[in-house]
């Protein structure tokens, strides 16, 4: 009998010794054209004749996920070896997207893949669209941890991803109508053939109940009875390194009902109610971010957070124990961390299974969860902390809120100790908020749960220790660092943009993908004629490339030497998507009355989600696609001036935008954004940037230099000067008049003559509420530097110069010098030996 290797994570001393297969052919050793042919008979069931595109994808994903699987296998067998510390990286969302083409280029396969589809008569690309985006995240949250298992994996550091498998991501975005519609986005449809499920590692969560306390000897214990049951099932995904033979693991938590069917509640001919456990269950893990807007959204929100968390915890702890019995070695060998405060509440899961399930003192427990923990903060925004009523929290965890008190009554004791007599202080840092209802501050129980918190750009860092956490910093001196963010190159440059990667290639040869600083061989070369028109050469094929699928989705016809200006982010009324719709509006009326005779042509391209509760968002989408319909269809305009909505923004949507993009918009109000990573991937794939100083355009701006970046707006210190002074939006509307025409357009019905008041709203927020976001402010500064930009587009010499610097300076935002510095700053691990 064989024992097969799978690498799950089990005892270093197996039950009985593994034999080898000796059937099996390496996946090393097979040819491509055989494999391929193998799988399409044994894997699909199929013969070439009636084979569909669909079945050649599952052929060809198979064949890459045999030399995964090698790798991965021998990853396991080399942790369980050396049995270094682990990183366990705790997030809501991977927005990981496709996975196939990745796999095959950080292997070094891609090219034996290609030749033997093209031998069997068939297309890489073509393959490759039938995978779907996997539906794991929304955003810059999903997409960065998604980066940082790519870099732990090629620089070989033992980490594990944990998150759910959400059954439906958030929703595929039509537009209909101009408005947003939400439709459910099934990924799982045709299954995934990159997850392995393992159900010989399940968890039981649980929700609800009591907590009865019993006196005993050696104090009091507290046992949490009468609760109800989800069990929470793995799914592993294996992450490839490239270049290295590391794969490491995400694995995703599914749930499951711990009693899925009613026999007796059948029988007697209750249908809906025999099943009705299961699919209760089931609910926690089957679409990211419910609607919390309702108390059941937001009941199901805190479940899904704590089903994960808890997993999570329970699964690292059980892999510690197989291997040592010793507690004090757990800092030594597990370090978590937070991304967000999503994941928050493992800093009580991680008591309770310490203090009531392993039975530790309380003390020495709480010293080993400090130890532990780590926090990134994405956001300066109060009111995008996570906080959560006591009375919900108390009825969904009852165990945990008791934790949670006793946790901050000794941190409360600590600072009143420290700063005697200060009450305020002991309000403002209190983990319970008593000033609103009585709620849970997650962040602040990150802060205090951990060793380490780190903000995600320069900026952003420097304002947590003055704003948002200033007390914090007082009361932990030294805990806030800053960590920037970073985005991998792999994906984002190798993959995303082959024209690109071969151009650098031929000049500087191969290694870049795994050494960004390597890129800095480019700067001489930005002087060179030949490799400016070889680069201007590329960025056209990539803009065409992404005409030619704006036009099938829309059915805009789009000129590729137009100025492609790109906004792609989320919509939210602080990254300012309506500012923008401004410049376009202005843009419009300066062709229409024939003030520019000479303008770039320019390709305004938006394109991003609104949640699905956040009806200014939406409004803000209709308004883009009521502009672009009327700008689109005018006569007089032509090709001066294009519209674009880009439908369902995901993945392998952004690997289109980025390369075929000239301008980076990235216009949030100074002060508002952590970070953001989609300034690093347009400037990386050869796009300037317009932005304020903002989130890590303050860091690109250092890196790329004062001439390669467009800069407009007020800083930050001039934001909130601007707001103490007593910002009156109105003073702006009358004190320009193209401002004026386009606010008036707006709220008159201008681009809504079916319904006048359709914007009104909009307007509202911009003069009678007071421009919370300075969009008016800013206005005058915004216009004036889009100016430049068109003037500079003109030359394109100059600008082909500029955005090959761009691209030569941005090894800093690289997700490897990330995650180097979370290793060797907060984490303490090293690479493992390969």
């Amino acid at each position: 009998m064989t024992t097969s290797k799978t690498p799950t994570d089990q005892p270093r001393t197996p039950t009985r010794p593994a034999k080898p297969a000796a059937r099996r052919i390496s996946a090393h050793k097979a040819p491509a054209v055989q494999s391929l042919q193998n799988h399409l008979t044994f894997s699909s069931g199929k013969t070439s004749s009636s084979a569909t595109e669909r079945d050649w994808y599952a052929a060809t994903a198979n064949t890459i996920r045999d030399h995964v699987i090698e790798r991965w296998v021998k990853t396991v067998d080399a942790y369980r070896e050396q049995d270094p510390k682990r990183v366990y990286y705790l997030s809501l969302e991977f927005l990981i997207g496709r996975m196939m083409s990745n796999a095959a280029l950080n292997l070094g396969i891609a090219p034996e893949i290609r030749d033997g589809l093209t031998k069997l008569g068939h297309s890489l690309e073509e393959v490759v669209e039938k995978e779907n985006d996997a539906a794991l995240g929304n955003g810059g949250l999903g997409r960065l941890a998604a980066c940082f298992l790519d870099s732990m994996a090629t620089m070989d550091i033992p980490g594990t991803g944990y998150g759910i498998r959400y059954e439906y991501g958030m929703f595929r975005q039509t537009i209909e109508g101009g408005q947003q519609i939400e439709n459910p986005d099934n990924w799982l449809r045709y299954g995934n053939i990159w997850e392995f499920q393992r159900p010989e590692h399940t968890y039981d969560v649980k929700f609800f109940g009591r907590v009865v306390e019993c006196a005993e000897s050696h104090g009091t214990e507290y046992h949490w009875v009468d609760a109800e049951h989800v069990v929470a099932m793995a799914y592993d995904v294996p992450i490839p390194g490239y270049g290295t033979e590391t794969v490491n693991n995400l694995r995703l938590w599914s749930a499951k009902a711990a009693r899925e069917f009613d026999l007796g509640q059948f029988n007697d001919g209750n249908y809906e109610k025999a099943v009705e456990l299961r699919n209760d269950s089931e609910t926690i893990s089957r679409v990211l971010y419910p609607n919390d807007s309702s108390a059941s959204g937001r009941e199901l929100r805190l479940k899904q957070q704590y089903f994960f968390v808890s997993a999570s915890v329970q699964d690292l702890l059980r892999r510690f124990l197989c291997e040592h019995k010793d507690w004090n070695l757990l800092p030594e060998k597990v370090a978590i961390q937070l991304n967000d405060t999503h994941p928050a509440i493992a800093v009580a899961e991680m008591m309770y299974q310490l203090v009531d399930v392993h039975k530790l003192k309380w003390d020495y427990a709480w010293g080993l969860v400090v130890k532990v923990f780590a926090y990134t903060n994405h956001t300066l925004m109060p009111e995008a902390l996570e906080t959560w009523s006591v009375e919900l929290f108390g009825r969904l965890l009852p165990r945990h809120l008791g934790i949670i008190f006793r946790i901050n009554h000794q941190f409360l004791q600590m600072v009143n100790h420290h700063f005697p007599g200060d009450t305020e202080l002991l309000s403002r840092v209190s983990i319970i908020d008593e000033t609103h209802g009585r709620r849970v501050r997650m962040a602040h129980l990150a802060v205090v749960g951990s060793h380490t918190v780190n903000g995600v750009a320069a900026l952003h860092s420097e304002l947590l220790k003055t704003t948002l956490f200033a007390d914090f910093n007082r009361i932990y001196p030294g805990k806030l660092v800053n960590v920037t963010n970073g985005i991998t190159p792999r994906r984002w440059l190798n993959q995303c943009n082959p024209g690109l990667t071969q151009l650098i290639s031929s000049a500087l040869g191969d290694g870049f993908q795994k050494d960004l600083s390597k890129l800095s061989g480019l700067e001489p070369l930005a002087d060179d004629a030949d490799f400016r028109n070889a680069f201007r050469a590329v960025k056209l094929a990539n803009k065409q490339r992404l005409a030619t699928r704006i036009e099938k989705l829309t059915g805009v016809k789009l000129n590729p030497n137009s100025l492609f200006d790109v906004q792609i982010k989320r919509i939210h009324e602080y990254k300012r998507q309506l500012l923008n719709v401004l410049h376009v509006i202005t843009l419009y009326n300066r062709i229409r009355s024939g003030q520019v005779k000479d303008s770039t042509p320019r390709v305004v391209i938006f394109g991003g989600k609104a949640a699905p509760g956040y009806w200014m968002a939406k409004q803000i989408i209709r308004l883009i696609n009521d502009v672009a319909a009327l700008v689109n269809d005018d006569p007089a305009v032509g090709d001066k001036l294009k519209v674009v909505f880009y439908p369902n923004y995901e993945v392998s949507a952004a690997e289109l935008l980025f390369p075929g993009s000239d301008l980076s918009e990235q216009i949030s109000t100074a002060g508002t954004e952590a970070s953001g990573t989609g300034n690093m991937k347009m400037a990386l794939n050869g796009a300037l940037t317009i932005g304020t100083l903002d989130g890590a355009n303050v860091e690109i701006k250092e890196e790329v230099g004062d001439d390669n970046i467009f800069i407009f707006g007020l800083t930050t210190p001039e934001v909130a000067a601007t707001k103490a002074a007593g910002y009156n939006p109105w003073d702006y509307y009358h004190g320009n008049t193209e401002l004026k025409q386009v606010l008036d357009m707006i709220g008159n019905g201008f681009f809504s003559v079916d319904e006048p008041d359709r914007y009104r709203a909009i307007l509202d927020t911009l003069l009678q509420k007071g421009d919370n976001y300075l969009l008016l402010a800013d206005y005058a500064s915004y216009v004036a530097t889009q100016d430049a930009v068109g003037a500079l587009y003109k030359d394109q010499d100059e600008w082909t110069r500029r955005a090959v610097l761009n691209v030569a300076r941005m090894a800093k935002f690289s997700s490897d010098r990330t995650i180097a510095e979370y290793a060797n700053n907060i984490w303490k691990v090293k690479p493992a030996q390969r």
